[in-house]
């Protein structure tokens, strides 16, 4: 599917607009100011770009990540508060997202891309921008953190 005009990208969002969303949220560590600033950034430089875009899906993921990540640092440099997550959407145990909080921004996007969006680990590289490899050591070391932190926070109860 190739896109270049406003309808196209309307059917974009609606099918996968939400699902972008959720794992740039993921992604900036439960922070909706984030999701919200970096899905409608990559939208909108989607839609300025004058060529078709081959895999829209992709490269809106690619484009929201980067958005979220220069967001992320910003805040680093600026010495702003600390991270402070909004309430859980949907589907979101509140064990679950503080221990995807505790992951790195590039395990949780994998994590979530590929168990979550039931993505292959190939699409998930595709969406993050980097190698199958690299999404394979996000995934391993992101189970066994996960694994690690979920069984101390049963543990804790």
């Amino acid at each position: 599917m190739s896109v270049n005009t406003n309808d196209g990208f309307d059917e974009v969002w609606r099918e996968h607009g939400p699902t972008i969303w959720r794992a740039v949220y993921v992604y900036a560590g439960g922070r909706r100011d984030i999701a919200d600033d970096a899905v409608a950034e990559a939208f909108a430089r989607a839609m300025e770009q004058p060529n078709p875009i081959k895999n829209p899906v992709a490269y809106l993921y690619r484009l929201a990540f980067q958005a979220a990540a220069m967001e992320r640092k910003r805040m680093t440099d600026l010495r702003e508060p600390p991270d402070v997550p909004g309430p859980p959407p949907d589907g979101y145990g509140e064990d679950i997202l503080g221990a995807l909080r505790r992951l790195s921004p590039g395990q949780r996007a994998a994590i979530y891309l590929h168990y979550r969006v039931d993505l292959p680990v190939a699409e998930v590289a595709a969406a993050m921008g980097t190698s199958a490899a690299v999404v394979k050591v996000h995934l391993m070391r992101g189970r066994r953190k996960l694994a690690t932190y979920l069984s101390e926070a049963a543990a804790d109860d």
